[in-house]
């Protein structure tokens, strides 16, 4: 390499060398890095920082996991005879009361059944209204030893097959007149009634597919799981019955209030979770069945617990930490333990704090044990500082 190579670098590097000092030392009296402007933040002074004082509130708490909504009842309306069917007294997606017509099947073979059964009993009914007379005379002239005992027994003993009989014929006439009442098929439940599996006109089958199906919606059901681990706070909850919000699938703002009304009898060994069943009134139809929601479960309420905001609280190595500023304006650095999120932002701490410390929850990135603050209110802004003396001396030099 040349020599005015060499020179030329050397004078790169004390260059350099400069502007790394000016940047970093700031010139005469500085003592630290410099922030934005030239000025060194040990020099700024004290630092902005936005403070919120702990207070104690009654938290709910809550445990949460996704559900799924259920009808609380589901019933496949299919016919109990077979037959034509005659008409659909229903439309889709209607509203259908307990006992209203859903659909007719064609009645005239089991109304001829019917007919059939009580022309029976009247036969059977006059055949045992003789053998009675008759039975009435062989009583008479046993006396006058005009017929055997034997003979007297024997009409008793038809009297008593005939009557027999008659029990026999009315059983099945409540048989056939109940086939022909099933000709009328009506609502088991109240519902909502959905598509129609089958046409007026078609042949259906006793018991075969579906009509129609009916799903109760008023009041309405949400299934949800929860780990194993949760069960005892479940189950030592401070109220009964546990309250129970769903929420969307994608918005925190809940949707239907219900309590919850079962906890399963069993922990499933292959998930290591338990299931749950919750009810809601469901009066305007905000949970449809098959909906998936996310399920929020109130387990205890802590009375007057302390609660700071969520950005108070932050996670650093050996745990979690908050930055308490003290009497004198300076801050130190606190161990704590929090017990979940609650409504508003906040975090509810249960050891660490106390009734009115005052949190940084804003400015925490530059500050380090004992550093000097100005404790700002939420949403107030620092008043801009003074340029020093050094600066403004150089501004008149530059001007005059």
């Amino acid at each position: 390499m040349s020599r005015g190579k060499w020179i030329g670098l050397g004078v790169a590097v004390v260059v350099a060398a400069f502007i790394g000092w000016r940047l970093f030392a700031g010139g005469p009296g500085a003592s630290g890095p410099r922030g934005p402007g030239g000025q060194g933040w040990q020099n700024e002074g004290p630092i902005p920082v936005t403070v919120v004082a702990a207070e104690a509130r009654d938290v709910p708490l809550f445990l949460t996991a996704p559900g799924t909504v259920q009808a609380l009842n589901t019933v496949s309306v299919s016919a109990q005879v077979s037959g034509q069917l005659k008409a659909v007294h229903f439309q889709e997606g209607q509203e259908v009361k307990k006992g209203d017509l859903i659909a007719e099947i064609d009645p005239a073979t089991y109304q001829a059944a019917l007919d059939q059964a009580v022309a029976k009993k009247k036969q059977d009914q006059a055949q045992l209204a003789a053998s009675r007379s008759t039975l009435a005379r062989y009583e008479e002239l046993i006396e006058k030893k005009f017929v055997s005992a034997q003979d007297l027994e024997n009409q008793r003993q038809t009297v008593r097959q005939q009557e027999a009989m008659i029990a026999a014929d009315d059983a099945a006439i409540t048989n056939a007149r109940t086939q022909l009442g099933y000709t009328r098929i009506v609502a088991p439940i109240d519902g909502l009634a959905g598509i129609r599996q089958v046409d007026v006109g078609n042949l259906v089958q006793a018991n075969g597919g579906a009509i129609v199906v009916l799903t109760q919606t008023r009041p309405i059901n949400v299934l949800f799981n929860l780990p194993q681990r949760d069960m005892a706070r479940v189950r030592e909850a401070d109220a009964a019955p546990l309250r129970v919000f769903a929420l969307s699938s994608t918005d925190t703002a809940p949707i239907a209030e219900g309590v919850l009304t079962v906890v399963d009898n069993t922990i499933d060994t292959a998930t290591a979770t338990f299931k749950l069943k919750a009810e809601f009134p469901n009066e305007d139809r905000r949970l449809w069945p098959g909906q998936f929601v996310n399920v929020r479960l109130q387990v205890k309420t802590v009375r007057g617990g302390i609660v700071v905001p969520a950005t108070g609280v932050q996670q650093g190595p050996d745990g979690e930490f908050a930055w308490l500023v003290q009497g004198d304006d300076t801050v130190v650095m606190r161990k704590v333990v929090s017990a979940g999120s609650v409504e508003g932002q906040g975090v509810l701490v249960t050891e660490g704090l106390a009734l009115g410390d005052r949190v940084v929850t804003e400015g925490q990135f530059r500050l380090k044990a004992g550093s000097k603050v100005t404790p700002l209110a939420p949403g107030e802004v620092a008043a801009p500082k003074a340029p020093p003396a050094d600066a403004a001396k150089r501004g008149r030099s530059a001007g005059g």
